[in-house]
Protein backbone atom coordinates (compact mmCIF):
# COMPACT_ATOMS: atom_id res chain seq x y z
CA UNK A 1 0.00 0.00 0.00
CA UNK A 2 1.07 3.67 -0.99
CA UNK A 3 -0.42 6.53 0.94
CA UNK A 4 -0.73 10.39 0.05
CA UNK A 5 -1.16 12.37 3.48
CA UNK A 6 -3.66 15.84 2.93
CA UNK A 7 -1.98 19.04 3.66
CA UNK A 8 -3.35 19.17 7.13
CA UNK A 9 -0.71 16.54 8.19
CA UNK A 10 3.02 16.99 8.81
CA UNK A 11 5.32 15.91 6.30
CA UNK A 12 7.27 14.19 9.56
CA UNK A 13 4.49 11.86 9.16
CA UNK A 14 5.87 10.76 6.11
CA UNK A 15 9.39 11.10 6.61
CA UNK A 16 9.28 8.75 9.37
CA UNK A 17 6.72 5.99 7.71
CA UNK A 18 10.09 6.42 4.79
CA UNK A 19 12.43 5.55 7.64
CA UNK A 20 10.39 2.09 8.42
CA UNK A 21 10.48 1.07 4.96
CA UNK A 22 7.29 2.20 3.76
CA UNK A 23 6.01 4.16 0.78
CA UNK A 24 3.88 7.70 2.07
CA UNK A 25 4.53 11.37 0.54
CA UNK A 26 2.72 14.15 1.71
CA UNK A 27 0.96 16.95 -0.71
CA UNK A 28 3.42 19.15 1.43
CA UNK A 29 6.59 17.91 -0.41
CA UNK A 30 4.68 17.58 -3.73
CA UNK A 31 4.36 20.93 -3.47
CA UNK A 32 0.87 20.67 -4.47
CA UNK A 33 -0.44 22.53 -1.70
CA UNK A 34 -3.86 24.62 -2.50
CA UNK A 35 -5.27 21.69 -4.79
CA UNK A 36 -8.63 21.19 -5.60
CA UNK A 37 -9.94 18.31 -3.54
CA UNK A 38 -11.04 16.35 -7.31
CA UNK A 39 -7.22 16.39 -8.81
CA UNK A 40 -6.03 15.73 -5.20
CA UNK A 41 -8.16 12.75 -5.43
CA UNK A 42 -6.97 12.40 -9.44
CA UNK A 43 -3.03 12.44 -8.52
CA UNK A 44 -3.64 10.08 -5.77
CA UNK A 45 -5.20 7.34 -7.83
CA UNK A 46 -3.07 8.25 -10.83
CA UNK A 47 -0.04 7.34 -8.18
CA UNK A 48 -1.53 4.15 -7.37
CA UNK A 49 -1.69 5.79 -3.71
CA UNK A 50 -5.03 5.53 -0.87
CA UNK A 51 -5.29 9.51 0.09
CA UNK A 52 -5.23 10.35 3.81
CA UNK A 53 -7.73 12.64 4.55
CA UNK A 54 -10.17 14.77 7.63
CA UNK A 55 -11.77 16.11 4.53
CA UNK A 56 -14.70 13.72 4.95
CA UNK A 57 -17.65 16.35 3.40
CA UNK A 58 -16.06 16.43 0.61
CA UNK A 59 -14.13 13.40 -0.19
CA UNK A 60 -17.18 11.11 1.04
CA UNK A 61 -19.07 12.04 -1.67
CA UNK A 62 -16.84 12.43 -4.33
CA UNK A 63 -15.63 8.70 -3.23
CA UNK A 64 -19.17 7.79 -4.06
CA UNK A 65 -19.41 10.20 -7.05
CA UNK A 66 -16.23 8.09 -8.73
CA UNK A 67 -18.07 4.48 -7.50
CA UNK A 68 -21.22 5.71 -9.13
CA UNK A 69 -19.06 6.78 -12.42
CA UNK A 70 -17.02 3.15 -12.31
CA UNK A 71 -13.54 5.45 -11.50
CA UNK A 72 -10.88 3.45 -9.73
CA UNK A 73 -9.52 4.90 -6.84
CA UNK A 74 -7.18 3.47 -4.14
CA UNK A 75 -8.40 4.01 -1.16
CA UNK A 76 -9.61 6.87 0.92
CA UNK A 77 -8.71 6.86 4.61
CA UNK A 78 -10.69 9.44 6.71
CA UNK A 79 -9.17 10.75 10.40
CA UNK A 80 -11.20 12.82 13.23
CA UNK A 81 -9.87 15.32 14.91
CA UNK A 82 -11.63 13.20 18.50
CA UNK A 83 -9.99 10.19 17.87
CA UNK A 84 -6.61 11.27 16.23
CA UNK A 85 -6.08 15.33 16.48
CA UNK A 86 -3.76 16.52 14.51
CA UNK A 87 -0.21 18.66 15.27
CA UNK A 88 3.14 17.70 16.39
CA UNK A 89 1.95 16.11 19.58
CA UNK A 90 0.19 13.27 17.34
CA UNK A 91 2.60 12.59 14.67
CA UNK A 92 3.61 9.64 16.48
CA UNK A 93 0.21 8.17 16.67
CA UNK A 94 -0.36 8.75 12.72
CA UNK A 95 3.09 6.91 12.41
CA UNK A 96 1.86 4.41 14.71
CA UNK A 97 -1.92 3.73 13.25
CA UNK A 98 -0.52 3.64 9.68
CA UNK A 99 2.24 1.38 10.17
CA UNK A 100 -0.02 -1.42 11.44
CA UNK A 101 -2.48 -0.42 8.62
CA UNK A 102 0.03 -0.75 5.94
CA UNK A 103 1.73 -3.80 7.50
CA UNK A 104 -1.43 -5.46 7.36
CA UNK A 105 -2.64 -4.22 4.17
CA UNK A 106 0.52 -5.17 1.89
CA UNK A 107 -1.10 -5.15 -1.65
CA UNK A 108 -1.06 -1.86 -3.73
CA UNK A 109 -4.38 -2.89 -4.39
CA UNK A 110 -5.60 -3.34 -0.80
CA UNK A 111 -7.44 -0.39 -0.48
CA UNK A 112 -9.02 0.40 -4.21
CA UNK A 113 -11.92 1.64 -4.31
CA UNK A 114 -12.73 1.31 -0.51
CA UNK A 115 -13.03 4.06 2.05
CA UNK A 116 -12.44 3.77 5.76
CA UNK A 117 -12.10 5.63 8.54
CA UNK A 118 -8.92 5.19 10.88
CA UNK A 119 -9.22 4.29 14.53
Amino acid sequence: MRLLLDEHYSPEVCARLRAGGRDAVAVAELGIEGIDDRSLLEVAASERRALVTNNVRHFASMAQQWAAAGRDHHGVLFTSDTSMPRGKSSIGLYVEVLTQLMDAETSEDALLNHVRWLP
